[in-house]
Formats: C-alpha cells, structure tokens, sequence
C-alpha cells in the first residue's frame, strides 16, 4: 500500500512543527517586554493551522502588535493569564479594529 505511505508522508510534510519549551520562554521574555513597554496590551490566543502552530498576539492600545508561537492553547492562556493581561480567544472575538488600522498605516509608510 504505497499510497498509505505517501500520504502519511505529506501529512508530516505539511503540518506545522510545535514549538518546545524552550519556545515558550523566550515568548514569554519578548512579551513582558513589550507589555512593559505598551500600555492598554491585550492578548489574542490563536488556534493551530496546517500551516502554523499555537500563537498567542499581544495588541497594544495603538494597535502595534507582537505574535510568538506557543506550544499549545492552554500554555497560550496561562502566559497571558501570567502576565496579568485581558486574554481573549481570537475565534470568538476576532482581532481588534485599532490593529487593522495600525497594519494599514504602516502599509502607507
């Protein structure tokens, strides 16, 4: 049965690789930096795709923004939970609009 090999094969070609721990420490550095460094900073869990892995995107008052990958959905809460910032699951609330406009200001620089 080639075809069953093959395909197992793209499966784990295609798939997005999770980040270690090691990952989720150096996320959690960049994020208290830039929670110390912003004011009004919410975090957005963002689930797994195919192509990418768990990811959690702090959005400041202004709309700037920061994405690390975390190991997973809960390890993604817990670190905004840990950093003491409202959490929100992208999913449910969609992103902010002051992010949309920060990304279309920066686009016309």
């Amino acid at each position: 049965m080639a075809w069953w090999r093959r395909s197992k094969r793209r499966e784990a070609a295609s798939g997005a690789t999770a980040p270690s721990k090691d990952d989720l420490r150096r996320a959690r550095a960049n994020f208290t930096e830039f929670a110390t460094s912003h004011r009004g900073v919410e975090a957005y869990v963002e689930p797994a795709t195919n192509v990418t892995a768990t990811t959690v995107i702090l959005i400041a008052h202004d709309g700037e923004w920061m994405r690390r990958a975390v190991p997973s959905r809960d390890d993604g809460f817990r670190l905004a939970t840990e950093l003491q910032l409202p959490t929100y699951d992208v999913n449910q609330t969609g992103y902010p609009q002051r992010m949309r406009d920060w990304n279309s200001r920066q686009r016309r620089r």
